[in-house]
């Protein structure tokens, strides 16, 4: 576990920029960079929220977005597992400290989203049991942490409508998933629908509401030619270190700074420190014959 305050480098963009954002964080693996989508909702879902929550996590993932959720029963734990399997990273947000995982039957799951890149993030040390107001607290930074939050199913008075009124609060995009309207569990996205939230139904319904657009890795790499094309094929389907970009396109080292120092320049991609490079914001991927079909 390390911790980090508002000062470090490599504290949260985003989540330094809400009101009251956390003086410290608690961070078990490490925060993944790229563009970070919330998506959080009942612990009770039905069959069509599970298979909705689901859809929406993998294909994100896919698309190289990191998911935030957490943990919770239900739709938190859901996004974690979908977007695991699509072979993504997703990050936690805990209420209490992180020794005290919670529920006590995702201790496996936390396990696993650390393994494969993701992060347990917790504003409280451990040894902290989780407190009834620190649940609405702890959504604030799920909320803080992300471009947007998408709230797939929930009751009227679900705590997961905290989430989206915080990232309201902060000048995010809230986005709910249309439901039948005779089922309490889509109460809550029909409400927030009805207040102005945007109604998404696929993964590129949430990267066009926060303004992200979709390319594939063919299309990178014929907009760029040469060794330049090369990398953005590479670059788009996640961050990579100078030498891994070296070493998985056989070419000198010389010869790829040069190449990333132009796409830099041209705003294509972003050093995201440590000689770790990804795409601009903005320029998402999305394998489309590894997606679940609808």
């Amino acid at each position: 576990m390390t911790s980090i305050t508002q000062k470090h480098k490599h504290y949260p963009v985003l989540l330094r920029e809400i009101h009251n954002a956390p003086i410290e964080l608690f961070i078990g693996g490490a925060i993944p960079a790229g563009p970070m989508i919330a998506i959080v909702g009942t612990r009770k879902p039905t069959t069509y929220g599970r298979e909705v929550a689901y859809r929406l996590a993998y294909d994100l993932a896919i698309a190289g977005c990191v998911t935030v959720s957490g943990l919770a029963y239900g739709i938190d734990s859901i996004v974690h597992q979908a977007t695991l399997d699509a072979g993504g990273r997703t990050i936690a947000v805990m209420a209490m400290g992180l020794d005290r995982i919670y529920p006590a039957a995702h201790r496996g799951l936390a396990r696993n989203i650390v393994e494969q890149g993701g992060a347990l993030i917790s504003e409280y040390q451990e040894g902290m049991p989780g407190m009834k107001h620190q649940f609405p607290a702890r959504n604030r930074i799920i909320a803080g942490l992300s471009l947007g939050t998408v709230v797939p199913e929930a009751d009227a008075r679900s705590g997961s409508l905290i989430t989206a009124f915080q990232a309201l609060e902060a000048n995010r995009v809230v986005m709910a998933v249309p439901g039948n309207i005779t089922s309490e569990r889509s109460a809550g996205p029909n409400n927030l629908i009805r207040s102005g939230a945007v109604p998404v139904m696929t993964a590129d319904d949430i990267l066009a509401a926060v303004g992200l657009t979709v390319v594939t890795a063919d299309e990178a790499t014929t907009q760029k030619g040469g060794l330049e094309g090369e990398i953005m094929g590479l670059l788009i389907k996640g961050a990579l270190h100078t030498e891994a970009v070296a070493g998985t396109l056989a070419r000198p080292i010389p010869a790829i700074l040069s190449a990333l120092s132009l796409l830099e320049m041209t705003g294509d991609i972003r050093n995201i420190g440590g000689n770790t490079w990804m795409t601009r914001e903005g320029k998402m991927t999305k394998s489309l014959t590894s997606v679940k079909s609808a």
